[in-house]
Formats: structure tokens, C-alpha cells, sequence
């Protein structure tokens, strides 16, 4: 069997009735399994984690989406609804561990709150409520609707227009891509070394690379692990992703067999 490469995923963290729970939703692990052809490697999100010691096993990360939301005090603003989740274990986890992973060159893949944390990881802010403001859409609409199920919240939602010889329109060989959108908050100010890969229709940034990265670091607004066998545009996105990581494998061996061959 052939090895494949370790992607690190920080979890959420959760309360399933009175027990503080360490989440990973099933279609993220499987996206990474299925999709990138890795093996998923889980990062509990207390805030305390040695996350040094995960990093240096690991040969990607993948930021997942969260129904918690970034804790808007580390882009400088107050919180605009309190009815809504926080996990400021996972901030607390996440940013550095961004800001590492750019330093090392790890290839890194975003996906909704990971977007965000990446923008505010390295320095930018977002927009806690982009449906309340004057001409932007509304970019969660399943969510809004009684009763709606699954299927119909990451249901295609809106168009997408790809920046032109960017690293996603290279990738996706694509001008125009359509999503599901499922959050409510979005970047605001982009954070200084980012550069945007792709906008909604109303101006709202949906892609981001890292232009002080070596390699690939891409993240996107929507969720391309919803159903990510099915749809071409995510199998192109989870591809790219596991090709670098595995190249980051290759990199990592090397370098272990020349250490041992020096000792």
C-alpha cells in the first residue's frame, strides 16, 4: 500500500448536551480521504495543544468551515450578534498555526471560516453581517428558510467570476464557476499579502491565495466538500490540494533520509 500524506484539520470545538466535544464534520474528512487522497490527521482546538508537534507530521492543512464564527475582537470590532457561535479556542489555535504554515511553506487549503481565519491570521478583517449591508446579497439564504434541508442549503446559490491568470483561474481553466454559499459573515479588509482569486456578483471576496506562500495556499468562501466526488470544480480544487501535499511528503522524506545518511 502506498503511503499517502498526513493533512492536519483543527476541529471545532462543541457541546453535545453537557460534554464539551472535539468536532469534525464527516464530509471534511471524507473530502481529504476521498477527494485529495490524503489521510486526515484531527488537531484538537483547546488553545493549549503543542501544535508544533502536529505541524512538523504534517504535509498539508485544511481549515475547514464552522457554524462559530471568528471572534470579531481579533479584527478590532465589538460583537454585532451575540446570538450567534463563537470558538475562540479554535482562533486561538488556528491563527499562529496559519502564520506558521506561510512561514514553512506547508500547503494550505481554506474553505469558509477558514477563508476568514486566514484574512484575520494575517491581518484583515471581515464582515460580521454582509446581508445587512446596502447592496450586497444575501450569501446564506438556505439558512433562512424553515425547514429547509441539507440538499437545499449547499445547493447551487450564485455565480462566481474567477480573477484572470490567477492560481484558481489556472487551476479551474475557468471564468466563471457556480457555488452554494452558506455563511453570513465575509472579508472585509484583505489582510496585506493576500491575493483575491474570485468575486460574487456583488463585489464580495470568494478565493484567496497567499502571495508570500512558495506554494499553494488557496481558500475559498464556498464548500466544495459538499458532494466533492460529484462536482468537477471541487474534485480540480482537492486535487491541486493533495498533489502539493503529497510533493510536500516527498520533501519532508528527503530531507529525513538525508539526516539519517549524515549521522
Amino acid at each position: 500500500m502506498s503511503k499517502k500524506p498526513l493533512v492536519l484539520i483543527p476541529c471545532d470545538n462543541r457541546m453535545l448536551g453537557e460534554h464539551p466535544f472535539h468536532v469534525l464534520g464527516h464530509k471534511y474528512a471524507d473530502a481529504i480521504r476521498e477527494a485529495a487522497q490524503c489521510l486526515p490527521l484531527l488537531l484538537p482546538c483547546t488553545g493549549r495543544e503543542e501544535w508544533e508537534a502536529y505541524i512538523e507530521m504534517a504535509d498539508g492543512i485544511f481549515l475547514t468551515g464552522s457554524p462559530a464564527n471568528v471572534h470579531p475582537s481579533l479584527f478590532g470590532q465589538e460583537v454585532y450578534n451575540p446570538e450567534l457561535p463563537l470558538d475562540e479556542a479554535r482562533d486561538a489555535t488556528t491563527l499562529p498555526l496559519i502564520r506558521r504554515a506561510v512561514v514553512l511553506g506547508l500547503p494550505l487549503l481554506g474553505i469558509c471560516r477558514g477563508l476568514q481565519e486566514i484574512n484575520v491570521a494575517l491581518g484583515g478583517s471581515l464582515l460580521q453581517a454582509i446581508h445587512h449591508v446596502p447592496g450586497r446579497l444575501d450569501h446564506y439564504p438556505g439558512g433562512r428558510v424553515k425547514e429547509t434541508n441539507a440538499q437545499q442549503v449547499y445547493g447551487p446559490a450564485h455565480q462566481v467570476h474567477v480573477v484572470p491568470d490567477g492560481q484558481l483561474a489556472n487551476l479551474l481553466e475557468q471564468r466563471e464557476i457556480t457555488v452554494n454559499s452558506v455563511h453570513d459573515q465575509g472579508i472585509d479588509r484583505l489582510a496585506e499579502g493576500l491575493i483575491v482569486q474570485a468575486y460574487a456578483p456583488d463585489g464580495q471576496i470568494e478565493a484567496i491565495s497567499v502571495q508570500t506562500h512558495p506554494g499553494f495556499a488557496l481558500a475559498v468562501q464556498w464548500h466544495p466538500e459538499w458532494k466533492a466526488l460529484e462536482n468537477p470544480v471541487s474534485m480540480k480544487i482537492f486535487t491541486a490540494f493533495g498533489d502539493a501535499c503529497r510533493l510536500q511528503m516527498q520533501k519532508r522524506e528527503d530531507i529525513n533520509i538525508k539526516l539519517s545518511q549524515a549521522a
